[in-house]
């Protein structure tokens, strides 16, 4: 099967590109590096399984040419922004990345007629509510993010074009997604920043910030678990954990494991780190573990492994 990896180059589009070659799929990774690198692919370069196109998905006849060329069967679809500090500043980052990457693919896949379609969604499309365990079916969706909001535009238009083109869509909404390979996020900083002064530690907002935290093998496991049993139409899981890890308790295993005493935490204050951050959510995950899914690593056990993965 001819597998358009859409984000491949990234953080966790690598790991699912080991995991369909494991398989036998060809894969044909579309990336313009932004966050990817070519450091997730190195070791599939050159394989006669695996082909790499650098370009962006926000231009329309670039993405055609490689339908047109590759015969496509099964889109997986990872690319995005998912720096959400970076849109905070920067909000077209989303229409671009996100967004047009979106619909640009679901038009190729309608004028090729490429019916199998992945989506990594988010948590960040429910927005801000803390006092519900969030089901497929809670709304409101109200995000408070430009990520967020592009995610759930990017729902709305997977939505339509499964209707209107008898797809097979499946949509994962997850949590903050860890392990090797990592580019961004909480733990990737707080070992950057003790690697260039391990007597101190900035910590954005009070440290009390806590969330479900999912290993990244756990995830290439519910991707490969679900892909070929999607039905006509949008199936949409939330996929994670049940526990939460807080920011404090990972930069505590970071600090354990890189063998650091006496580190002074200096908290920036306040119940968030950045504005559009979402300090602390719980899933309900009745669906997918109905759907016999479960992860094997809680939230404090992916920051432990990924922490000694990442150093």
């Amino acid at each position: 099967m001819n597998t358009l990896l859409a984000g491949g180059a990234g953080f966790i589009g690598g790991h699912l590109a080991d995991a369909l070659i494991k398989e036998g799929h060809r894969v044909i990774c579309v990336d313009n590096l932004y966050l990817g690198t070519m450091e997730n692919i190195k070791h599939l370069l050159g394989r006669e399984q695996f082909l790499f196109y650098q370009s962006d998905l926000d231009d329309y006849p670039a993405v055609n040419e490689i339908f047109k060329k590759e015969k496509i069967d099964y889109v997986f679809h990872l690319a995005a922004n998912s720096n959400i500090q970076v849109s905070a500043n920067y909000p077209k980052i989303e229409l671009k990345n996100t967004l047009l990457s979106t619909f640009n693919l679901l038009e190729c896949m309608r004028v090729y007629d490429v019916r199998s379609l992945f989506f990594a969604s988010t948590s960040a499309v429910y927005g801000e509510k803390p006092e519900i365990d969030m089901s497929e079916l809670s709304g409101p969706l109200e995000p408070i993010s430009y990520y967020g909001s592009a995610k759930l535009a990017s729902e709305a238009f997977i939505f339509a074009f499964s209707h209107m083109n008898d797809l097979h869509s499946l949509v994962f909404r997850f949590p903050n997604v860890i392990g090797d390979r990592l580019t961004h996020g909480v733990v990737f900083d707080f070992i950057k920043k003790l690697r260039a002064n391990s007597k101190e530690l900035e910590i954005l907002g009070d440290g009390t910030q806590s969330k479900p935290y999912m290993h990244v093998s756990d995830l290439v496991k519910g991707i490969m678990r679900f892909k070929d049993e999607v039905p006509q139409g949008v199936t949409v899981y939330n996929i994670g954990v049940e526990t939460q890890t807080s920011v404090s308790k990972i930069a505590d295993i970071i600090c354990e494991q890189m063998g650091l005493k006496d580190v002074e935490y200096k908290y920036t204050g306040g119940k968030i780190g950045w504005k559009g951050d979402v300090p602390t959510f719980k899933y309900d995950l009745s669906k997918i573990y109905s759907a016999g899914w479960h992860a094997d690593l809680t939230s404090d056990e992916a920051v432990l492994r990924t922490v000694r993965e990442v150093l």
